[in-house]
């Protein structure tokens, strides 16, 4: 489960509420958080990062006339709206873990290949073709043991 993760967005949701807010800080934080969690390519980080006050002078007038500004504040309760829907999903479905193994492994082996090797590997993935594994195999065949166990050992100790 996701404790641990949706702990730390929780805390965050509860910074919004702080009366000396500064949203590019809450926003840096945030990010943090979601970039470990859902990877650099998450649309949360994207929505997270895209937030920011409109200081036109009739949308600061419509959002602070009357009451407590940070309850009206719509930067406020966007950013507690997408955190919410995150907490939700973490707590329903988990920490998405397909996507962070493919993702490290590509990273590792973007490491210890060429430019060249990777290139045609991306070319192998994407192709429709039964025998992509087979192919991938016997592809990284020539690549040697160690360097896949370089890969695996990382793998191992990441």
């Amino acid at each position: 489960m996701a404790e641990k993760e949706i702990t730390l967005l929780k805390e965050q949701i509860d910074r919004l509420a702080e009366e000396k807010f500064d949203l590019e800080a809450w926003k840096n934080r945030t990010v943090i958080f979601l970039e470990r969690i859902f990877g650099k390519d998450s649309p949360r980080l994207k929505m997270i990062q895209n937030l920011h006050y409109d200081y036109s002078s009739w949308s600061l007038r419509d959002t602070f006339a009357g009451g407590s500004a940070k309850d009206k504040d719509p930067v406020r309760i966007q950013a507690k709206e997408i955190l919410e829907a995150t907490i939700a999903e973490l707590g329903s479905l988990g920490l998405p873990q397909g996507k962070k193994g493919k993702a490290k492994v590509r990273e590792l082996l973007e490491y210890e290949l060429t430019g060249k090797q990777m290139k045609e590997i991306d070319a192998l993935l994407q192709a429709e073709d039964a025998d992509k594994t087979e192919k991938i195999a016997a592809f990284l065949e020539p690549a040697g043991p160690e360097t896949l166990a370089a890969v695996i050992a990382k793998l191992l100790t990441t």
